[in-house]
């Protein structure tokens, strides 16, 4: 039985997609925020929500990844060979990133001699031992993965928009609540 090409992601995936999306950016906003508040009981409570969120977005991205592994994705809309190119290389940075941002954040908070404990109950394994100078290697690598997610995010989200107000293809309504993106 030969099975149709679907056109959109399932409801999982697209749940899956601005979950992440919506933790990424807020986690993003927080780590920004918090990076340059002194020391305080408040900029502790915002690491810590930071951290959590992060170890949220690991356990999402490997379930996204599990997810898209085992389904298989929407057939490509007909486009110019470099732009589904583009956007498949998009995708797969933005998936290593989505492991590479929150794995450096967690072995660069146990280098630095602070524990990861999810939700303040549950104490995970340190990453690294603790070292002072490895977590002063590691900290900036933290820093610019995360930027290099804004940038990725931004051409894709850019990619989208192009997609939906220049090509008027449908491709946005694959990855969006419902039958069909207004």
């Amino acid at each position: 039985m030969q099975l149709k090409p679907t056109t959109r992601y399932t409801s999982f995936a697209v749940l899956l997609h601005w979950l992440m999306a919506l933790a990424i950016t807020a986690s993003f906003i927080v780590g920004s925020y918090m990076a340059d508040l002194p020391f305080s009981p408040a900029r502790l409570k915002l690491y810590n929500y930071h951290k959590w969120a992060g170890i949220t977005i690991l356990a999402f991205a490997a379930i996204r990844l599990l997810w898209r592994l085992s389904h298989k994705p929407p057939a490509d809309l007909p486009m110019p060979a470099w732009q589904k190119a583009s956007a498949h290389m998009a995708h797969w940075t933005l998936y290593a990133l989505f492991f590479a941002v929150p794995l450096v954040g967690w072995a660069y908070s146990s280098a630095a001699g602070f524990p990861v404990v999810l939700f303040g109950v549950l104490p995970l394994p340190d990453f690294v031992s603790a070292d002072k100078a490895l977590a002063e290697l590691i900290k900036p690598w933290h820093e610019n993965l995360a930027w290099a997610m804004v940038a990725v995010v931004a051409v894709h989200v850019a990619g989208s928009l192009k997609h939906r107000f220049i090509d008027r293809d449908g491709l946005l309504s694959r990855m969006w609540f419902g039958k069909k993106a207004a």
